[in-house]
């Protein structure tokens, strides 16, 4: 039987690290960072638009993206089956053509198309469940109503109850800040 370390060409050598061979354990200073998403709901308030523009502007400056989420709550009239089905087709049609439009705003902001979601359901659970689903979504970006009922009732959530189960960092744009305002802070 022969011995494995005599026949082994670099046995004995002096096994000092080669300074031009790649390190394994050192990070890799050429692999790019992975890319922020900045999840936005998409809803019909007027808060949207600070929203968006805030995410767009974010997500130029850092070399990030925008995802768009519509969530399309369930219906009261849910007896009549084909009543029900031809109105969920119509919210979709709605919701789609709302994103698109949403979509080349996005564009014109940061040169790139977003991720867009459509999803039906209670809005604040289908906002966890894309964010569970979508590791690359890194920030939810909300903006604050400015009515006397309060913030909103996603903000109002994710600032209680919800924010334990986040696993990304919430950001809310006061809905009371003009345009020049927030551009200048971004």
């Amino acid at each position: 039987m022969s011995d494995p370390i005599a026949t082994d060409p670099n046995a004995g050598a002096d096994v000092t690290p080669d300074s031009t061979a790649p390190d394994s354990t050192a990070p890799d200073s050429t692999a790019k960072p992975p890319v922020r998403i900045f999840l936005v709901v998409v809803d019909e308030s007027p808060e949207l638009q600070l929203a968006l523009r805030y995410a767009c502007l974010r997500a130029r400056k850092s070399g990030g993206k925008v995802a768009l989420l519509y969530v399309i709550e369930p219906g009261e009239v849910q007896q009549w089956l084909a009543l029900e089905n031809l109105m969920r087709e119509e919210q979709r049609a709605e919701a789609e053509q709302k994103l698109q439009k949403l979509a080349r705003d996005v564009n014109r902001l940061t040169g790139t198309l977003p991720a867009l979601y459509v999803r039906e359901g209670n809005r604040r659970d289908e906002v966890l469940a894309l964010i569970d689903e979508e590791p690359s979504i890194s920030i939810l970006v909300l903006a604050a109503g400015t009515e006397p009922e309060g913030p909103g009732p996603l903000i109002s959530y994710f600032t209680n109850r919800g924010l334990a189960k986040m696993r990304i960092p919430l950001t809310i744009v006061p809905g009371g800040i003009g345009i020049d305002a927030l551009d200048a802070i971004t």
